[in-house]
């Protein structure tokens, strides 16, 4: 068995984990992030939700219930975590819009409104009400993006369809990091005489070039244009963990890729290792401390079996609101579903209770009472939360 040594392993390659790793990394220490796979940020639309339960996200997060970890997380915190992350992707080359003082909209692939706090720079100029002029572009054979329910509320709405040779988001943003497919498309795009104020496209317009393919075409046409986020799988969601991912490893943080945790060595109140598995070989990856940022059931970290629900790596205590009764509320599309509330629930220095080692800190959508879909509390929270317990980490291991 190899044995490789670390100041902080952080489990799981979200926004939350890579937040984490890449300010740890940032202070000096010697960083790993271990994981199983792709993060569900690769299905998200890429924008950063704080809280949407006001238009002043602070103010939103002030009424979240007592017991909703946002609070332990200080003002100062928030808003240098997120000015953190608006750097970094304006590093990376995908600038993101927007501030923690209001919170605003963007149109979805189903012509509602979401509401969020930064977005990517392509979707700067999305509409803000159904009454302005815009303009749909769509491709032949696309099916993550469905522009008849967006005129169906958009009476000021019209469309055109382009045959890209290819069905998919995947697919058509890789052809838009072609100089000669661009070409023949704003060309094309120019014989449509379009005459309303802005122009949409579903979030295709390349792999890690949005920005300057946008720019291209608005100089071209002479109008303002912006993305749409599709349902998933989703192009900004996938430039979000590119970015993430690639400043973590400039920051001289180590992946491990597909190397999901198989067990972990202990001694008295500290966990010594994680064993981590890579091609059916056992590593042992040892640190000072290790943090937990698995994600919640659909990123993998919590584990739903009959009437009992499980932390995956470390065996951690599970919250779960009551019996199965009140997991799950009779309406299918209820955002107030029991289950939201279950998580790790933490002390102010992110640690979780009734825990038997004093070296694990947890962040992210594994914490408890998040409610995620409830509060609007998205990718927003993942990068709090992770600087806050990343700041606690540092200061345990110092």
């Amino acid at each position: 068995m190899s044995v490789i040594e670390y100041d902080v392993i952080v489990i799981g390659a979200g926004v939350a984990g890579l937040t984490a790793g890449s300010w740890l990394s940032g202070q000096g220490l010697k960083v790993a992030l271990v994981t199983t796979g792709e993060p569900t940020a690769c299905l998200s639309t890429g924008c950063i939700d704080v809280c949407a339960q006001n238009d002043d996200p602070l103010q939103g997060i002030a009424h979240l219930p007592a017991e909703h970890p946002f609070h332990l997380v200080s003002n100062a915190t928030i808003h240098q975590a997120l000015n953190d992350f608006q750097q970094i992707m304006t590093d990376m080359g995908m600038s993101y819009t927007g501030g923690l003082g209001k919170n605003r909209r963007i149109l979805s692939a189903i012509g509602t409104f979401k509401t969020t706090c930064l977005t990517p720079s392509t979707m700067q100029t999305s509409p803000q009400n159904e009454n302005e002029k815009i303009h749909i572009i769509t491709f032949t054979g696309l099916k993550d993006f469905y522009p008849g329910y967006i005129i169906s509320r958009f009476p000021n709405a019209s469309f055109s369809i382009y045959n890209a040779g290819v069905p998919t988001t995947m697919g058509i943003a890789a052809n838009f990091e072609d100089d000669t497919f661009l070409e023949a498309f704003i060309l094309w795009l120019e014989k449509q005489n379009i005459r309303e104020d802005k122009i949409a496209f579903p979030a295709v317009l390349g792999l890690e070039s949005a920005m300057s393919v946008k720019e291209r075409i608005e100089h071209r046409l002479e109008r303002p244009i912006f993305e749409i986020p599709t349902i998933p799988p989703s192009m900004p969601g996938r430039r979000l963990f590119n970015g993430l991912k690639d400043h973590f490893r400039r920051k001289g943080g180590v992946i491990y890729w597909g190397w999901p945790v198989a067990g972990v060595e202990k001694t008295g109140r500290q966990i010594e290792a994680v064993i981590a598995e890579s091609r059916g070989r056992p590593n042992s990856l040892n640190a000072r401390a290790f943090i937990l940022a698995t994600g919640s059931f659909v990123g993998g970290g919590l584990w739903a079996k009959r009437d009992t629900i499980m932390e995956k790596v470390f065996n951690l205590p599970v919250f779960v609101p009551g019996g199965q009764e009140v997991w799950f509320d009779q309406d299918y599309f209820s955002v107030n579903h029991g289950i939201g509330e279950t998580g790790i629930a933490v002390d102010s220095s992110f640690r979780p209770k009734g825990c038997p080692w004093d070296n694990i800190f947890v962040c992210g959508a594994i914490l408890a009472h998040t409610e995620a879909l409830k509060n609007g509390c998205g990718h927003g929270f993942a990068i709090a939360t992770a600087q806050a317990a990343a700041q606690c980490c540092l200061e345990h291991i110092r």
